[in-house]
This record gives C-alpha cells, structure tokens and sequence, in this order.
C-alpha cells in the first residue's frame, strides 16, 4: 500500500519518518503474521467441515469413515511442515532486513565521516550573531520548506542515510555537500535566522574593539566598501545576510559622500553585521563583523557579555590616535580646535580598553590568544596634519614604532605576547579601498589578490541576494508513505523471494545428492 492507511497503517511522525528498517518493517511483519495465520486456520477448518459434511453426513459415512480420517489426519500432519516453513521464512525475512540495515548503516557513517572531513578541511565554524546568544553552533535547526517544520537532528541517522522525509513528504539532504546548506537555518539555542550557505562556507567572527567615538563604524564600512570593490574587480559577489544591514550600510555611504560621520552605534548588545563574501576560488567567508557602542569596553562586566569574544581567531583594535593621553597633550590649541571640529577624539584611552579585553579573554578556553590581530590607527588625515602625527605614516613598521614612541609600547608588546600575527595600518577617509580589502582579506583569512585594482564601487551597493538557490520541495506528500518505505517493501519481498528460492534448492539439491535415484525407461510396445 502507498498510502498512510491499510493492512499495515504508518503512524504520522511529529517531525520526519524513521528509516523503514528501523520499525516499520516489523509492523510489516506482525501484519503478515497475524494475516496469514488466522486465514490458514480458516482455510483448514473449513476444509474439514466440508469434508465431514460430505463423507459423514449420510448413511455411508460408516463406510467412509476411515478415508475422512485418514483425510483429516493428513491435514493435522501438515500444520508441521507448514509451522517450520512458516519460522524459515520468518528467519529468512530477517535475514534480509539485517541486510538492509547493515547497508544503512554503512551509508550512515560514511556520510558522517564524509562531512566531518569535509568540516575539518574547511575548518567551518557556526555560530550565533545574536544578542544574548553568541553561541558556538555543532548542527543548526533546519526548516522545511514545504510546511515549516523544523529538523534538529538532520543528519545521517535514524530518519534516513541520504534524505529525512518530512511529516509533510518533503524530503530533505541530510548533509551540507547533499544540500543541506539550501535550507533555511536556525540557532538551536535562541532560534534567531542564521545566514543562508551556514555550515558550507566558514564563519569568520570580526570583532572591533575600541573606546566611544574611536572610528570603529566608519571602518566597518570603510571595510565593506573595499572588500566590496574587491569582489566586483575579481568577478565574485557580496552580499549583505539582513535588509537592515544593507540599509545602515547605504545610509553610511550617503552620510560619507555628504560629509557627514557616521551614526553613533546604540547602547544595545550589537547583532552582527553579517557579510557573505564569494570570491573566485575557495575564497568564501560569512564575515560576522561585531560593532559595538564603545561604553560595552568600558568595563569588566561589560566585556564579560560580549560572548562572540569566545569565537574566532582574529581581532581588530581600532585606536584613536588623539585618545593617547601623550598625544592630546602635545596637540596645538589650533590642532585641538580642528581635530574637535571634524571628529571628537575618544574619550578611552586604547591602552585601557585593550588590557581590558585582554584580561576578559585570559578567562576564556584559548588564554585569550588569537592568531591575527589588526591594530588599526583610524583618523590618520587628521593625524598628519599635526605636529606630533607627522611621523606616523600609515605602514606597519612605521606606525608601530610610532605606537611605542608615544605612550603605547607596553600595549604593542603585550599584543605580541596574545597574537600569533599582529599588523599596524593607518585608516582614513582617503585611504585606498585596495589596501583596505587587503587588511580585512588577512584578518579574516580570506587569500589577497590583487590582480585588477579594486576601485570605489559608486552608486552600485551591495544588496541581500542570496549566494545559493533554496531547496526544492519535493516529494509524494502527506497522504502517501514515503518512497523509501515503499522501495522497502519491495526490496524485502524481492529479497525474501530470491532467498525463499535459493533455499529450496539447495535444498532440492541435497536431499538429491543425499539420496540419489536412478530412472528406468521403458519402451512400450504399440
């Protein structure tokens, strides 16, 4: 039967069908048992009556006692035979089930092996870019598409080696290289939308660390506009995973292009700007870029909530030069006036804020250790047109040292000691969007190419379309058993039959070499 309903009814799952070897085979079975029995009971019974409604029911049943008994005597003596043909088939319809499952299973781990390879070589993480979450991720919830269901476990398992079929009769890839990646995703712990390709492409948390008004906005989208350039020069693609993010992200540019500064971020723990980035090659990252307001590494408790920390192998220590105490001091009256007129310094000294969040890492499963930390001197045109700035420069040797000169070298080395890498770069306004693209391509691991020159993109800003086509709904719907168990009960019926077959004649064939017979023919005569 292909339908839920029958001699053999399939219960409705609340999420997705068990593996037809698993359970329902046996149903199956029982079904056959208590089918067949009672009809054969029926059959000889009525057999029976028949014939002594035949042979005895007359004034000759005397006489035809003895073949009525000799009759049901014979039909007594074949309940045996039929018994142990009954517990041979039984023993065979195992034998083809644990077949089966042993195939499943070895599907099962495979393909389990096969993608924690795959995990492993891509070195993909999951996590959380939601407030109060943050969380690492093993295997987002699933959606299906057809009825919105969502899949916890949707993976090589009980529900199916290759395809979990829905209660709807959607069927669904269990693993990320099947398609799995096609489907909408959701954190396990808070339920928030993860981006689209999760699980496929890795997650590269980037978090900017840096006191109020440092310039950590303004390079965000400085960033995005250079990796942006990047993408389209090199023939690739970026997106934006929000609506919202994209709007911020235009409204950003527009406030640049008119002169303006970027808006102060909230005082709410930030949702991760998320950024997929596809470039030729294996170039592919879901950049989650974490901008908090300022005030959040302002504090001990407060860098204790930022639990993204926890993730990740870089940093980006965004620094105003004009929030070094030895800085601010040396400045002008006339410097002052300008710096304050086109952007207020902070009011953190860097120093602070990164031995803060260097002492709240120390408490976490790495010692705080990273392997790429960008220190990032924002407001450089300002810099360089003051006194104290003008041996600055905007390269890693030279701003380093210029670090170290004025107030910051306990913080360079102490960098040295927390990262495997750390790289110095000068950001301004005017900085170029190709060296830009190459700090953010390092900190993030994406590889640097720069074989065309990556340009300001103009007008054309990146929007929210999706880098990978959603998953089809198909299947036999929510009537109808899934193919599977319908291929399982006739698999088990051919198997079941080949070796119903086989046994007979072997058998046959031993019973013959057991004892052989030997044939006469005769010639008659006509």
């Amino acid at each position: 039967m292909s339908t839920l309903k029958g001699p053999s009814p399939v219960a409705e799952p609340e999420i997705s069908y068990r593996h037809y070897l698993l359970s329902q085979v046996w149903w199956d079975w029982w079904t056959i048992t208590r089918t067949v029995v009672p009809r054969v009971w029926t059959v000889a019974s009525g057999v029976v009556v028949t014939l002594t409604r035949t042979l005895l029911g007359g004034l000759w049943g005397f006489f035809a006692f003895p073949v009525w008994l000799a009759l049901c005597a014979g039909i007594a003596a074949a309940a045996l035979p039929a018994a142990v043909i009954g517990a041979a088939l039984t023993i065979l319809y195992g034998a083809v089930a644990a077949v089966g499952l042993a195939a499943w299973l070895a599907c099962v781990l495979v393909l389990a092996a096969v993608e924690r390879l795959f995990m492993a070589y891509g070195r993909i993480l999951q996590t959380c870019p939601h407030p109060f979450c943050y969380e690492k991720i093993a295997l987002p919830v699933y959606e299906c598409p057809g009825c919105g269901a969502r899949h916890p476990r949707l993976t090589p398992g009980p529900a199916g080696a290759f395809r979990h079929v829905c209660r709807c009769g959607a069927r669904l890839p269990t693993t990320v290289f099947l398609g799995r990646f096609r489907l909408a995703a959701y954190c396990p712990h808070c339920t928030g939308r993860l981006p689209d390709r999760i699980g496929r492409v890795r997650v590269e948390p980037l978090p900017f660390v840096g006191g109020p008004a440092a310039g950590k906005t303004t390079f965000m989208v400085l960033g995005i506009r250079a990796l942006h350039a990047r993408a389209q020069a090199l023939k690739g693609r970026l997106a934006f995973v929000e609506q919202r993010h994209a709007l911020a992200y235009a409204r950003a540019i527009g406030e640049f292009r008119r002169g303006g500064r970027a808006t102060k971020t909230g005082p709410e723990l930030p949702l991760a700007t998320m950024v997929d980035v596809d470039l030729p090659g294996r170039a592919r990252r879901i950049l989650y870029m974490f901008d908090p307001a300022g005030e959040h590494y302002t504090g001990a408790t407060e860098v204790e909530s930022l639990r993204y920390l926890d993730h990740g192998e870089a940093l980006l220590f965004v620094v105003d030069p004009f929030a070094l105490p030895q800085v601010h001091r040396a400045l002008t009256g006339e410097e002052r006036r300008h710096v304050d007129q086109a952007a207020a310094p902070s009011g953190e000294d860097p120093a602070d804020t990164l031995q803060r969040v260097l002492n709240g890492l120390r408490s976490r499963p790495d010692r705080g250790r990273r392997k790429r930390v960008a220190v990032v001197v924002t407001k450089v045109d300002l810099l360089g047109g003051t006194e104290i700035g003008r041996t600055a420069g905007r390269g890693d040797k030279a701003l380093r040292g210029w670090l170290d000169d004025v107030g910051l070298g306990n913080t360079v080395r102490a960098l040295d000691q927390a990262a495997g890498q750390v790289r110095y770069f000068g950001s301004g306004l005017e900085t170029p969007p190709d060296d830009v693209a190459d700090l953010l391509g390092w900190v993030s691991g994406l590889p640097a190419d720069r074989r065309q020159a990556a340009t300001p993109p103009g007008h054309d800003l990146p929007g929210t379309a999706p880098l990978r086509a959603p998953w089809p709904v198909r299947g036999r719907g929510d009537a109808r058993v899934p193919a599977g168990y319908q291929a399982g009960r006739w698999a088990v019926l051919a198997g079941l039959s080949v070796l119903t077959a086989a046994t007979v004649t072997a058998v046959a064939a031993a019973v013959a070499a057991r004892y052989p017979f030997q044939f006469q023919y005769w010639n008659l005569p006509f």
